[in-house]
């Protein structure tokens, strides 16, 4: 039995094709998906656009002659040359008489590619990871995971189950009394020897009746009949999962330019688009800082004006009364991302290395401090930099970015499942 779905595709595109397509060269969307996404707006991270590939990125392999061995072209129309004549080689490809093209240089042909926005997410978020995510407790509020749940009369072609759809097949011809097709010939085959060995009419005449009534009786009841098919039912069903925190502490003291916040916040807004789309179960805490710390809520964090001095001491005094107070340490994976210039007054960078040391570092999974500069600003680190360099920590992972084009790459470098990029610094 074959099933051919038939169906339009949605918007006339040919699906199974594009699907296809972006298989075989998922590797060039990718990247240009990453390329695009540095010219991006906050908002914009997470939506549908399209991304420019080079053509020679999608060629399809193919046969063709190669360039060594022997070779006896016959060229029609030769009058002039014989066999073992030299030909003079000519200067360049191309030329015989013909003009200059339009132009000088090379190109090459692109193509555009219209990604959805969750094709657009899928490439992007793809190899990212929060590292070292322990099931230290089954989270009360469970995901919903796919289990099979038997067999339905309605259902997608392609769930349909062939097997069990033979077996009602087999069952109804059963009950049914369908003739099978050895029964057919054979009754055939006696009529036809009636007709050949007897000259009894009665005989051929009961016999080509009963041959009759079989034949109806195939054609009455179907050797596939709509109330047969059966299709793999599916139903969603609870699954736990590991419980996370996410804590946010960006800096936005009077010493951060608007360039310097802009990138921030472009980090965090990638960071909370990751982990809304890739995990179930993950808090997010926003801290603000200046000299004083606080929680807020989603759009104060990215949207609030306030300004002031510099301590990031208060930002990890107050991640640490959070956790306390809702996330155990037993029962919780606590993550932090911290932005800031670096520039910290010195005498607050001792006590806050040492809550790093004592306290924050060992309770939490992983630590990304991400220090922003404004360009051309120069390589020399910052003193909380140096600080946090010193403390020598693999759960501690430091990045440095001035330009808005490089926060995509240090974000997946921060985030990637891969260790060892994650833990060096840059």
């Amino acid at each position: 039995m074959n099933i051919i779905d038939r169906r339009l595709n949605p918007n006339g595109k040919n699906l199974p094709n594009r699907q296809r397509f972006l298989r075989r060269a998922r590797k060039i969307v990718r990247e240009a998906v990453r390329q695009a996404s540095a010219s991006r707006g906050i908002r914009d991270i997470d939506g549908a656009g399209v991304v420019v590939i080079p053509g020679d990125g999608i060629d399809e392999p193919f046969f063709h002659l190669g360039d060594e061995g022997l070779r006896s072209p016959v060229f029609p129309g030769n009058k002039d040359f014989v066999e073992g004549d030299r030909l003079r080689r000519p200067l360049g490809r191309g030329s015989g008489g013909g003009g200059s093209g339009a132009g000088d240089g090379k190109s090459e042909d692109q193509y555009e590619i219209a990604l959805s926005a969750a094709e657009f997410l899928e490439f992007f978020l793809e190899d990212l990871e929060l590292p070292d995510l322990e099931r230290r407790k089954l989270s009360t509020t469970e995901t919903k995971g796919i289990r099979r749940a038997g067999y339905s009369t309605t259902g997608s072609p392609a769930s349909v189950s062939v097997s069990r759809t033979m077996r009602n097949s087999l069952s109804r011809r059963i009950a049914l009394r369908r003739p099978k097709a050895a029964e057919l010939v054979e009754a055939e085959a006696e009529l036809e020897r009636a007709k050949e060995e007897s000259a009894d009419g009665d005989k051929v005449a009961v016999l080509n009746d009963v041959l009759e009534r079989m034949r109806r009786r195939t054609r009455v009841v179907a050797w596939i009949d709509p109330i047969d098919i059966r299709y793999r039912r599916f139903e969603p069903v609870p699954r736990p999962t590991a419980q996370a925190v996410m804590f946010c502490i960006m800096d936005v003291s009077a010493s951060m330019s608007e360039t310097m916040k802009d990138l921030a916040k472009r980090f965090f807004m990638l960071l909370y688009v990751f982990l809304n789309k890739r995990y179930n179960k993950v808090d997010i805490v926003f801290i603000r800082h200046t000299d004083e710390a606080k929680e807020v809520d989603e759009q104060t964090f990215f949207h609030g004006t306030e300004s002031g001095g510099t301590r990031i001491s208060p930002a990890l005094i107050e991640m640490r009364r959070i956790a306390r107070e809702r996330y155990g340490q037993d029962q919780w994976n606590i993550y932090a991302a911290q932005a800031s210039d670096g520039d910290n007054d010195p005498r607050d960078n001792l006590e806050t290395a040492a809550l790093l040391t004592g306290e924050i570092l060992p309770m939490s999974q992983y630590y990304a401090y991400l220090e922003t500069s404004d360009p051309g600003h120069g390589a020399a680190p910052s003193s909380l930099w140096r600080a946090y360099e010193a403390l020598h920590n693999p759960v501690l992972a430091q990045r440095a970015v001035s330009r808005r084009e490089d926060i995509y790459p240090i974000f997946r470098e921060l985030f990637s499942r891969d260790e060892s990029v994650r833990g060096k610094s840059a």
